[in-house]
Order: structure tokens, then sequence, then C-alpha cells
């Protein structure tokens, strides 16, 4: 009780304090109103009296002043009234009513004024110990002011009035606030207190080793929000905590070899030695945008996030990328920093803004129109403009001379550079921090050294890359083709014993290090339907009918091989008609990079192509292919992997493919078949997947049928040791192999250059017409 009595405390006085002040404003208006409502009613009662003095008083005749007497002693019974008086400048009495003291017959102020100014005029003063209240009227003669009419009015009764209101408004201000504090501590009781007491209550669970909050445990509502949302950040990190602790225990117990993200944070914690670790990619792993009430957090799905964030949460390190959302600015500092993530600020965010111009020139132009489809074999004509190279180098300067400012006070700094958008930032870097070790991992293939000649600057997107201490690939094949380029372009020596460069006394590492998806902890967030159930959800919602899914997930890309899954699809239903109204495909298609316009054309291929291949064989509620044409979170995708009969990856050209390791991982119940196009990275460790060529539409069409003909028996066996090789080889061991690399390159510290970049003006311009030579006119 003396707990709660200290909470209401304040709000006690407080209302104490509002009902006295507003008591005091109640009694002074009541005073104003009641002066005001006198005031008006003696000038209504002197203007009537005016009336029927002023012929009596102009006339000045014998009678006049017996007639005069005889209207005011008429007029003198009223409420309040105390007399009424009629005087004769410079102070004569003409009438007086009997019932005003011999004082009045001396002419008081107020009725001198009133003939001085020939306007009526009332003044509130006090007669001995009574106050009053006169209001005096001139009185012409001749036609200028000659005397003066005053009523008197006795204002005692304003005083009682107004104790009178006082009083009432005292008791009103005590049963308020009475009233008022037992309610809130009864409120403070029931909304505060015992809320309060039960969170305590679990608290002490989680001290005694129990991570699960029931709902009904933490107090609800929005006052308790934060509160909920910190004490649920609190059971998550201690169990989180706890199992890791476990985990290691078991680990070291078993001498296991998976790796997690607790694993990955001890092992780089302790070869970082206190460095921290610098990322540089194009996406930004948290994204501010406006919303209603204010700029929301949006977590962009990548699973580089998920690798790299554990290494920078222990090394506290940075993680430089250009700011795109819309409310971006507005969440930095005065230095674009901003700690991350936003329930526990462990690593610093830094942002880097681009124009408008310098994205549609770097990002859209030279890295999507050139690179892209220069290092994926897709047939889509690469194209380079000296205007996209020109801003590709500034973005590349722009983002090298963010990390080099984070950098600043750090020894022997560790750099890690994501794909295709940086080819010339590892030199950059490299040149002003010499004691800097350098990675970069490049996301997409590396074409053979004759296809990547076609790149009119492949000589400074070499030298660039040649900066960096490691260049990490998905496959060996990568590699040996990086390795030719080299040979072929430029005078460096290749190393092929060891897979390195060594060009102007500086040696790069060349290493495939394949990517993959984090693998399920075998503790599901939620319950999962069956395969089954999850299907008939799925029908319903999309409105078909099917007893069997198949699903493709991709952006909407002319690498992806969509089309070609299509019509792979088209053969299979026209040679297996048993398979109508049964099969149905859900593509999940999230339009992508729609600026260019080689995208937006291929979308439209995509829905066209769709709808001609439904329009041939619908039937009813069944299609044979789904096209979704929106962005999916995890959980949506989820559920389709898990309620699909088949996952189908046609990629034409693909560095690794992460659908299909995310397809196996989710697949617990080790059903279902992957079929894998041959041309994605991911084929050489997913060898228990149906393999297929996606040119070849007869050959897709067989593998359909073989999956969906496809005993339990061996669909259990296969998808059981495609899991084992994507939770061995997870995205944790990706990051662990590369970074651990990455710390035990020795570097020979020299004294540090400021050895600055070539402008973009200034780098060589080579004639374009080379690329144009080799993929023809």
């Amino acid at each position: 009780m003396r707990t709660t009595l200290k909470l209401v405390l304040p709000l006690i006085t407080s209302v104490a304090l509002v009902s006295l002040l507003f008591a005091a404003y109640q009694v002074r208006t009541e005073r104003k109103n009641l002066n005001h409502d006198l005031s008006r009613r003696a000038e209504l009662l002197a203007e009537s009296l005016q009336e029927s003095i002023q012929p009596l008083f102009a006339k000045d005749a014998p009678n006049s002043e017996r007639n005069m007497q005889r209207v005011v002693d008429r007029f003198a019974q009223r409420e309040h009234m105390r007399g009424i008086v009629v005087y004769e400048a410079p102070g004569n009495v003409n009438a007086m009513t009997s019932t005003l003291a011999p004082s009045f017959r001396q002419i008081p102020p107020v009725a001198q004024k009133a003939i001085q100014l020939d306007s009526g005029r009332g003044e509130l003063t006090r007669a001995g110990d009574t106050p009053m209240y006169f209001y005096a009227m001139p009185l012409e003669r001749n036609g200028k002011a000659a005397g003066a009419l005053m009523v008197v009015f006795e204002a005692s009764y304003i005083d009682a009035r107004v104790l009178r209101t006082l009083r009432d408004a005292l008791l009103s201000a005590l049963l308020e606030t009475l009233l008022i504090s037992g309610l809130a501590l009864l409120l403070v009781r029931w909304t505060f207190l015992d809320p309060l007491k039960r969170t305590a209550k679990w608290l002490r669970t989680l001290r005694a080793g129990e991570t699960h909050a029931p709902s009904a445990s933490l107090p609800q509502g929005e006052l308790f929000e934060q509160l909920n949302r910190e004490v649920t950040h609190l059971a998550r990190d201690l169990g989180a905590a706890r199992a890791a602790a476990a985990e290691e225990a078991q680990l070291r117990e078993t001498h296991a070899s998976v790796w997690t993200a607790e694993r990955l944070r001890i092992s780089l914690q302790s070869k970082l030695k206190g460095k921290p670790l610098f990322v540089i990619s194009n996406r930004e792993p948290y994204m501010h945008v406006k919303g209603e009430k204010g700029p929301q957090v949006l977590v962009p799905a990548s699973g580089l996030v998920t690798a790299l964030e554990p290494v920078l949460v222990a090394s506290d390190g940075t993680w430089v990328a250009h700011g795109a959302g819309n409310a971006d600015r507005e969440t930095v500092d005065e230095n674009d920093r901003l700690r991350v993530p936003p329930d526990l600020p462990s690593y610093t965010l830094r942002r880097v803004w681009l124009t408008d111009e310098e994205v549609k020139g770097y990002y859209e132009g030279f890295a999507n129109e050139g690179l892209w489809p220069l290092c994926h074999i897709a047939h889509t004509r690469p194209t380079f403009r000296p205007e996209d190279w020109l801003q590709y180098q500034r973005a590349n300067r722009r983002f090298a001379d963010a990390v080099l400012q984070e950098m600043e006070g750090q020894e022997a700094p560790i750099v890690l550079v994501q794909d295709y958008h940086f080819a010339l930032l590892p030199r950059m870097v490299k040149d002003a921090r010499p004691d800097a070790r350098v990675a970069i991992f490049w996301h997409i293939p590396w074409p053979n050294a004759e296809v990547f000649g076609i790149c009119p600057w492949q000589r400074e997107l070499l030298d660039g890359l040649l900066g960096a201490d490691l260049i990490g690939f998905h496959t060996q094949t990568h590699c040996n083709n990086f390795l030719e380029t080299v040979d072929r372009a430029l005078e460096a020596l290749t190393e092929w014993d060891r897979f390195a460069v060594n060009r102007k006394g500086h040696v790069t590492r060349v290493r495939p290090y394949p990517i993959s998806v984090a693998f399920p902890d075998g503790k599901p967030k939620r319950e999962w339907k069956s395969a089954g159930e999850e299907r008939a959800a799925l029908c319903e919602e999309l409105g078909i009918e099917a007893s069997l899914l198949g699903v493709g997930v991709d952006r909407v890309d002319y690498t992806k091989g969509i089309l070609e899954r299509f019509r792979g699809i088209e053969r299979f239903i026209e040679a297996n008609p048993a398979y109508q109204r049964r099969f149905s495909f859900v593509q999940i298609g999230a339009p992508s990079r729609t600026d260019i316009p080689r995208y937006q054309q291929f979308l439209d291929e995509v829905t066209a192509e769709a709808e001609r291949i439904n329009q041939r064989f619908q039937s009813g509620k069944w299609r044979p292919i789904a096209l979704l044409r929106r962005h999916h979170s995890h959980q949506e995708i989820a559920r389709f992997y898990r309620a699909a009969s088949l996952c189908l990856v046609s990629s034409l050209h693909d560095g690794m493919n992460l659908v299909a390791k995310e397809f196996v991982a989710m697949r617990d119940d080790e059903h279902g078949v992957l079929i894998l196009s041959t041309f994605a990275g991911a084929a050489l460790e997913l060898t228990d997947a149906i393999l297929v060529n996606p040119y070849d539409e007869q050959q897709m069409a067989g593998a359909i049928l073989r999956a969906l003909e496809m005993p339990d028996e061996e669909q259990a066996a296969r998808m059981h040791r495609m899991r084992a090789s994507v939770k061995d080889h997870n995205v944790f061991r990706w990051a662990a192999n590369l970074l651990s690399d990455l710390t035990e390159i020795r570097i020979d510290s020299p004294e540090r250059q400021e050895t600055p970049a070539p402008t973009p003006e200034e780098s060589e311009e080579p004639e374009s017409s080379k690329a144009d030579a080799a993929w023809g006119s």
C-alpha cells in the first residue's frame, strides 16, 4: 500500500492543485459576472429614468421638483436598490429618495464627471462599510449638461454570492480530489502493480532457466508495449546465450563439425584479435522507410546479413552500404552512422549517399546492364556505356572514401567487399591502406577469358580486383576462369600451383567458397502444418484446384530460366494428360530491376507465357501455372517449400542459387524432390537432385514426371543426404572459411601511402567496338 501511495502521491497533489486553481477561476469569474450584471441593470434603469426626468428637468417650472420626486419615489422599489437622486449643477438636489442618507445631498465625483463629460458613468465604491454602486446619467437644459440623475445600488450581495461560490468550489475540489485519487489507487494497482508483479515473477523464473513467456504473464496494452518488447528481448537473448553455451558444450563433447552463428562468433572473435570487421555492400542490412508513425525499419531478405552479422556483433564492426531508404537520412547522425540491430545495437551501419544519376549509371547501367549479363551466359547482350563506366568509378571511389574514413585509427583493419558492384574498390583501399587485409567475394559467375574480354575496361576491373589479398568465388571453375582472364589480359605472374596472382609484388589468392543458407536448428518458431494440409490451404488461398504442387522461387531475371521452365511444364502437361487437373506449378516471381528496360520486357514475356499456357490447358478452377508477381517474405515462401511435391530450379547460369538449398533446408519431413539445373553452382553439391539441362524441354518434362512418381523411400533417402550436405556446409561455414583465410594472410606492412586513385576523367577510355565485334552486330 505504501508503494502505491508513493506512485499516486504526485497525481493527488496535481489533482488538488488543479482543483484549487479551477476554484479560484470560478470565484473570479462569478465576481466579474455579478459586477457586470449590476452595472448593466443600473445603466438600463438610469436610461429609463432619464426619459421621464429629462423633460421635467429641462422645463425648470415651479412644480418640476415635486414631479421629479414622485418619479424617483415610484422607481426606487427595486431589488438591491438603495435610492435615486437628481442633482442640478453645481450641487443642488432637485429630488432624492428618502432611503438615501443625508450625505448624498453633496454631489459625488461620479455625478460631476457625468456632467462634465456629458455621458453616463458608473463607479463601485463604499459608503461607510457597505459596498455601493453608483451610476450617473447627465441631464440637459438649454442644450447642455446642467445636472445628473444618479441611481444607487447596494453591492454587498455580490460578496455574499462570491463567498458561497468559493465554498461550493472548494467542496467540489475536495470531492474530486478524493474521487480521482481513489480511482487512481485502484487503477495503479490493477494496471501497473499487478502486471509488474507478474513480470517480476516471470523474470525470477528466467533465472531458474525457464525462457518461455506465456502471453498472460506479461502486461498487455499500449502502455507496456516497450516494456514487453524489452523483456521479450531479454528472454530471447538469455535463452540464446544459454542455448549457445549448451551448444558449444555439446560440440566440444561430440567434436561435431556443424557451424552455427555462435560457433562462428567465438571462432572469429579469437582470430580477429579485437580488430573490427569492415563490410562493404550495395544493399544495406537495415533500411528505414517513411511510415504513418515516423521512420520504420525494414530488414531486406539477405543470407549475407545472416552470415556476417554475428561477426560484426562480436567485433563491433562497421557495415558500409548505400542508404536507399526514403527515411534513411532521418535516422543517422551527423557522420551518417547508425547503430544496429535496432533491438540490440551492437555494430555500426555507415550509409553512403548516391544521386539518382549515380545509381542509374553505376548500379542499373554498368553493374546490371553490363557486368551482370557479361558474367551470365544467358544470351542477353551486355551494354557498356562510357558514361556508366564513369559513374561506376565515382561510386567505387565514394564507398572507398567512406570505409577509409571509418578505418582511421585502426591498425591492420580487415575488410570484406561484396560482389560485382565494387570491382575497383579493393585497389582503392589497398593503395591507401597497405596494412589492411582486403577480401572480395564475387557472388556471380566469372565467365571464360574470351567472354570477359568483351568488357572495354577489363584491365581496369582486373587491376581493381587484384588489389585484394583474397578473392572468393562460388566454384573452382570460376576461380580457373578468373586466373585465365588475368593471364590473358594483364602482365602478372599467375601461380597455378597455389591459385594466386603476383602483380607488382602483391600476391592475391583466389579460392572457392560456396555460399549457403542458415540451416534450421530443429526448433521451429511455429507449428507447421503437414505438407498435405499446407497444400490444401495454399490452393484455397490461390483459388486453384490441385492435389500436387510444384514451386519455383526467383527474381524475374532472364538468367533464371523461367521461360524454359514454363515450356518444360507445358511439355509435361501435354505428354501426361493424366496430371491435368492434378498438378499445378506455383511460380513466385519477385519483380526485379524494373527500371532497366530489358527486365521490364522480360517480366512482360514471363507473364504472357504463363497466360498462354494457362489458356491452352485451363479447366475450371485448375490451371497449370500460378504466377505470383510480387515479393514474398521468408515465412510466406517457407509454406510453399513445405507444401510442394517438387521444387524446380532451371537457371541458365548461376553462381550458386540458394533457392535449391533453402528448399532442402525447409524439408525436415524429408519429402519432396529438387529438380536442379546443371548450370547452377549448387549442382556441384546437391548431387541427389534430379539434374537437368534447362534448354532441353523434353528432359525437363521427364524430370517432372520422375519427381512426381518417385517412391517415398527414394525421396527420403535423397533428401536426407542433401540435408546433411546443406547442414554441414551452411552459411556460417562459408563465412568462417572465408574470414579465417583472410585473417591468416600475412601482410608485410609497409609505410602507409596516400596514393590517390586516378580520377574517372583520367582513366583510359578504350574503344568499345571490341564488344560489338565479339557479340555481333
